[in-house]
Formats: C-alpha cells, structure tokens, sequence
C-alpha cells in the first residue's frame, strides 16, 4: 500500500490544487484527507467541491462537527464564512463523514486521536506554545489502539514518529494553514515557519512503514491577498510567512 495522506486545507484551494498535482507523480494506491477542510476565509465551497469530485476518503475534522452543530452565535469567524458558502450538497457531504475511520486492520485515520478531535496527538502544550509530546503523553492519548499505523491530523505540525509499541504515528501537516492561535486544552499559537503546502506519504514494506514528509510550493500570495478581502489580516500574514503577525 502507498497512501498519500492530507489534512487540515481550510479551504485554501490553491495550496490542495499543488498538492492533488504533486501527489499524481508519485503513483498513490489511494489518499485519504484528516478533515478541517472547509473553515475559513478563502474558498470552502470550492474546496468541497473538489474533494467530493476528487472522490477521496475524507475525515470530519472539528471545525466540520462546529459547522454542523454550532449555532451563528458560537461559530468562529472562520466556520461561520463556510457555513455561509456552503449549499445543502456540500453539507450532505460534511454529514456523511466520521471523524475516525479504520482503512485497514493495520491503519487507523483520526483526525485529533482516536477517542477525541479536539485533542493532539503528537503534540502537547505549555506556556502558551506547542512542542512535541512525551512518549508517554502519545501512549495515554493512543490506548488500546493497536493499529500498526496511526495518522492523525489537527495540530498542522507534521511529524513522523515511532512510539514505544513499535506503531508508526504520522501526521502529514496542514495543507492550506501554516500558522494559527488556538484556545484548546489552553492559549496557544501554532507556526509552522513556512507558506508551502504540506502533506505525506507512507508505503508499507513488509512490517514496516516508510514514511515521507513532502513540502509543496504554490502560489500563497493569491491565497493571502484573498485573506486580505475578506477582512482576516491574521490570516493574510500566516500564509504569507508562516507564522502568526
């Protein structure tokens, strides 16, 4: 199996239309998408467009389940933009995906962990920042899951991990978002340091797993100037350089 895994567009369809190409040469069995694909201030409506024409296996993130559940008044300013470009087609859509699937016995795609979609798995936070969670942490957050591969999406980060039970743990970061605040499990701000578009591949060989985190230019600057109309100069500045203004 070779897998091509993406996660967290945020309806950025320019960075997804680089990384649809790129992923085309190198000769994928199949991609899967982690979910959070639609939130935001760009194009959520093209870009549920392309993934259901796409026909790949999409997650619900958690900014799908707010979508869908959150009234006008608990939305963000970036769920609410999509809930209002959306049609009843593209919610249908968001409706019929589950936020944790098991492709195979051995492979297990969630968005956050396996048991929540709020909750990172590879990473963990303090003092208002982001870095890599302790092998115990990911044990804790893993369970009893014994699939030989977990991806998980959610934190934009992407890393390749090998946990103390010999499972490979990938999250292929985020395709359209490199840099955002967050309040959950406390304030926090993600950088990723860079505007290029990211996701992963993994093959199988034998009992192991090899695993390729890819990094893709586009053009970010059309992405960010629309940001800019919109009236999200946060956003404007993290696709621009990858960090938070």
């Amino acid at each position: 199996m070779k897998l091509a895994i993406v996660s967290d567009i945020h309806g950025n369809l320019a960075a997804l239309e680089a990384v649809a190409g790129d992923l085309r040469r190198q000769g994928v069995d199949q991609t899967v998408n982690l979910g959070d694909s639609v939130s935001g201030p760009l194009l959520p409506l093209e870009t549920a467009q392309f993934l259901m024409a796409a026909g790949w296996l999409s997650l619900a993130g958690n900014h799908e389940r707010q979508i869908l559940t959150q009234g006008p008044q608990r939305r963000s300013a970036s769920d609410e933009y999509a809930h209002s470009q959306l049609t009843s087609r593209e919610f249908d859509w968001l409706r019929s995906l589950s936020p944790c699937v098991r492709l195979s016995p051995d492979v297990l795609l969630c968005h956050g962990t396996p048991g929540s979609d709020v909750e990172y798995l590879l990473d963990s936070v303090s003092h208002g920042a982001i870095h890599a969670a302790s092998a115990e942490e990911i044990l804790a957050r893993i369970g009893v899951e014994s699939a030989s591969l977990i991806a998980c999406g959610h934190s934009h980060i992407a890393r390749s991990v090998r946990s103390r039970t010999s499972q490979f743990l990938v999250n292929p970061g985020s395709v359209g978002y490199p840099a955002y605040e967050d309040v959950h499990p406390a304030p926090h701000i993600v950088e990723t340091g860079s505007p290029d578009a990211r996701y992963a591949i993994v093959e199988s060989s034998g009992e192991e797993w090899n695993v390729s985190l890819r990094s893709v230019p586009y053009d970010f600057k059309s992405m960010a100037r629309l940001a800019r109309a919109r009236g999200r100069p946060e956003w404007e500045h993290a696709l621009l350089t990858g960090y938070m203004p």
